[in-house]
């Protein structure tokens, strides 16, 4: 979502609903992301028609898909704790019993908020912030049956991801000190949420798994080490972590007991910015341990790594598992901003078995992959194959799907208009993810915060 200074624009969350697997492939030495996976059967529509205006004038949609709108700010909420908070950014689906679906959405509120998301007793971090989580649960029918806070007090929650024992990850892109813009605790931290029941989770950061502007994450289900991204917006620019838990695998609760937190050095590669070559490979990863995890005196990235020094990113965001390796993106680098080089997006792939790092897609223009509009944030495996990405840049914005081969065609366009006639202004999307029959595509406006749930002939 929208940053400070120079930045405008937001972000890679890669995202997956329940057990299903998922990953990016467009063609050829690509293919194998989506090996195992129910998206290998095919390569993905290539176009489900022209978008029909709505009458409404909120998401207009190809022919044969409708939606319905779950929630929005301002209204209140079921649970009779406060209004439904702004700011709607990352989200998964989580099955539930009776065909139910479980949705946690994440509040990238800031200090300066107008609608945070409320204190609720148990749930509450630091009283003085208004980020957090709300959940949202429906029927098979998407009938909202409630809607409640899921953890409150946190600080720019802007994605995260699920585990393996169904939790969300929450992850904080703030690393705030307690005293500053009126916070009462430290910031920079992840939170487990329970979709169900927040209590059970309640409001307790995970400090071993480090303290820092947080993206994202991905599980490893085989060795519960868990993959972090950092989004850090001036030089250096942030780090791809890994945390390894003392308590692997142990479900609700266990990320707590620690563990120990190491960072991605690439021999002979101190930007990943300056790969330029889809295929491009480096063998013999390394990780660092990190000297502080808690920053207390110095932000990690700025740190001391040895002599060797460690690997830098600009735009570190979405961060995913796929069947046996990792992967994470750059949304952007720019040069001008401090980068090695240009590039309008990466995906990478890094393989804990063999300890290789691979540059599987590149986006922007001369590269593998082109979008129509700018800024591609959040992306979700499509029931039909290829992806569903959120467009956040300027003008109109969209949900585009994009196929295995890298034909891109527009799925969604957000209608609400927060600008004026004279200078319209269009909300980017947020959250994109599927339920868990894949028969259902949730998405976030991000402002004014709606959430959507879109139906239609998406396995055709």
């Amino acid at each position: 979502m929208t940053e400070t200074g120079s930045y405008a624009s937001r972000r890679e969350v890669l995202a997956r609903a329940g057990a299903v697997g998922v990953g990016i492939a467009f063609a050829g030495s690509l293919s194998d992301i989506f090996a195992g996976t129910a998206a290998a059967r095919g390569l993905g529509r290539s176009d489900y028609g022209p978008l029909v205006p709505d009458p409404d004038g909120l998401l207009d949609l190809p022919e044969g898909f409708r939606y319905k709108v779950l929630s929005r700010e301002g209204r209140p909420l079921s649970s009779r704790e406060g209004k439904v908070p702004g700011n709607h950014d990352g989200m998964a689906a989580f099955r539930g019993h009776h065909g139910r679906v479980h949705l946690v959405r994440n509040h990238e509120n800031r200090h300066t908020a107008e609608l945070g998301v409320p204190t609720v007793r148990g749930l509450t971090y630091d009283p003085a912030a208004k980020g957090g989580c709300t959940a949202i649960t429906v029927d098979a029918r998407n009938n909202v049956l409630g809607e409640r806070v899921a953890i409150a007090g946190t600080a720019v929650n802007c994605a995260g991801g699920p585990t393996p024992w169904n939790t969300w990850l929450t992850c904080e892109e703030n690393e705030d000190k307690a005293g500053t813009n009126g916070y009462t605790k430290d910031h920079g931290f992840i939170f487990e949420v329970d979709p169900v029941d927040g209590r059970r989770t309640g409001a307790v950061p995970l400090t071993a798994m480090g303290r820092f502007q947080h993206e994202a994450i991905a599980v490893d289900p085989r060795s519960g080490i868990v993959y972090e991204t950092e989004d850090a917006f001036q030089r250096p620019f942030g780090l791809f972590y890994r945390f390894l838990p003392d308590r692997p695998l142990g479900g609700t609760g266990s990320l707590r007991a620690g563990g120990a937190l190491e960072a991605m050095r690439v021999p002979g590669v101190p930007d990943l910015s300056a790969v330029q070559e889809t295929g491009a490979s480096f063998r013999g990863v390394e990780w660092v341990p990190v000297p502080d995890p808690l920053a207390k005196e110095t932000p990690i990235r700025l740190q001391d790594f040895g002599s060797k020094g460690i690997t830098h990113a600009q735009k570190l965001e979405g961060c995913y598992w796929g069947e046996r390796e990792v992967y994470f993106v750059s949304s952007f680098a720019r040069s001008r901003e401090g980068s090695a080089a240009d590039h309008f997006g990466q995906v990478w792939k890094y393989e804990p078995d063999r300890r290789r790092l691979t540059l599987v897609v590149v986006f922007g223009p001369s590269t593998d992959i082109q979008l129509p509009g700018e800024s591609p944030d959040n992306i979700c495996l499509a029931p039909s194959g290829g992806l569903m990405v959120c467009e956040d840049g300027n003008g109109a914005q969209h949900v585009y799907g994009l196929t295995r081969r890298g034909e891109v065609y527009e799925m969604a366009r957000n209608r609400q208009n927060i600008g004026t006639a004279e200078e319209p202004e269009w909300g980017e999307f947020a959250g994109v993810t599927f339920s868990p029959d894949l028969g259902t595509m949730y998405v976030n406006c991000y402002t004014p915060g709606t959430t959507f749930a879109v139906t239609g002939p998406f396995h055709d």
